[in-house]
């Protein structure tokens, strides 16, 4: 299964979502499931850059190495992705612009329908204007959600 993150500029909580799924495939053997694990922004703003400073420093600190670099989301990524998970309804809503045909919308999840120790989060926020400890929040509900979206992907 080929499984695509999305977030708005694919500089804070998609790369993170990536490399926490990643992770979490890797410590259950399941690497030969999901040969690509991949994310995108729905903006070309960041395009090329690495994570933004502040996720880096704090997923490291949780041992994740976020090295992915930018990219945004196109039209070929619904027909290349078996599964494209996005972080909050206004990813939803551009998705459904950008989406070349109706019926390749069923491949999209929200990560938040995921959550287990968090059922009062209906999104994954944006923690680009916040402070660490928003950083530190998304680390903690990708890490819960990515852990349920891949017993579900079984």
């Amino acid at each position: 299964m080929k499984i695509l993150f999305i977030c708005l500029g694919n500089i804070c909580r998609s790369p993170l979502a990536e490399e926490v799924f990643r992770q979490k495939v890797k410590s259950t053997g399941r690497v030969a499931d999901f040969p690509t694990i991949d994310s995108a922004g729905m903006i070309d703003y960041h395009e090329g850059e690495l994570p933004d400073h502040r996720m880096r420093q704090q997923a490291a600190a949780r041992g994740y190495a976020l090295t992915h670099h930018s990219r945004p989301m196109t039209a070929e990524d619904f027909r290349t992705f078996d599964c494209i998970v996005a972080m909050d309804a206004d990813n939803l809503r551009r998705l459904r612009e950008k989406c070349p045909e109706p019926e390749l919308m069923n491949k999209v999840v929200l990560l938040s329908d995921y959550l287990t120790a968090h059922p009062d989060f209906t999104s994954i926020p944006d923690p680009y204007y916040g402070t660490l400890a928003d950083f530190d929040l998304v680390i903690d509900l990708c890490e819960d959600a990515c852990a349920h979206l891949l017993t579900q992907l079984s």
